[in-house]
């Protein structure tokens, strides 16, 4: 069901949401719509969601909801991109503690792995196809770049090691090529050996030598990957 755009007319923020309302009760508020809208579409699909729904499981009248969304579809979009910043501030926060480049890294592939065990973009695929579709799309792009700043001193490291320009963009996007194909085609328990792989993998990148033969590493690249899940 589409809901129709509500008569009063205002200008929306940068995630959709009403400027002026920017307290801690509206954000609370903002935060519930937000969790519901995750919680039916998870359930129902994008389509079959409506803003009545959307009211009645978040306790609101629907004129509350107009304060801070225009319709049903820039509900959907503000949604959206709350869980792609979710995604960035959450990993931004993973790896800030470490200074250390391969720590960092480490931090990273943690991270990386959590989301995937543990991440709702598998069930969001089943539940609602192209909504997700056009999530995966949108969170590649902004992924690129972000990956990019916080993998900044992890890059300088391994230039410094290789003695080469590492090609950030071209690790940045493999990464999340891997982390979307896992949504669609979820790998079996060489996951874990991630790690591993990715140090084969940015060692040949960085210096044109193929990966060790028999799947061990050369000094550089046990450098890069000193994760505690590689061994599982």
């Amino acid at each position: 069901m589409v809901e129709k755009k509500s008569p009063v007319a205002a200008e929306t923020g940068p995630v959709g949401v009403r400027r002026g309302r920017s307290n801690r009760r509206s954000e609370q508020t903002i935060a519930n719509i937000l969790m519901v809208t995750e919680n039916i579409v998870l359930k129902s699909g994008a389509e079959r969601i409506s803003i009545l729904d959307v009211c009645r499981e978040a306790g609101i009248s629907r004129g509350t909801f107009y304060r801070y969304f225009a319709s049903q579809d820039e509900l959907l979009d503000a949604f959206a991109r709350h869980k792609r910043e979710q995604f960035h501030v959450t990993l931004a926060e993973a790896v800030q503690p470490y200074e250390d480049p391969d720590e960092r890294f480490d931090a990273l592939i943690r991270y990386l792995d959590h989301y995937l065990e543990h991440g709702r973009a598998r069930r969001l695929l089943v539940a609602a196809p192209e909504y997700a579709l056009g999530f995966f799309r949108r969170i590649f792009h902004d992924s690129v770049v972000r990956f990019q700043d916080v993998l900044g001193s992890v890059f300088d490291a391994w230039e410094v090691r290789f003695g080469v320009k590492v090609d950030r963009e071209l690790v940045c996007e493999l990464l999340i090529r891997y982390v979307l194909s896992e949504q669609l085609v979820p790998g079996d328990a060489d996951r874990k050996t991630l790690p591993r792989r990715i140090g084969r993998m940015v060692e040949a990148l960085a210096t044109g030598a193929p990966p060790a033969l028999g799947g061990e590493l050369s000094p550089a690249a046990v450098a890069c990957t000193r994760h505690p899940i590689a061994g599982r």
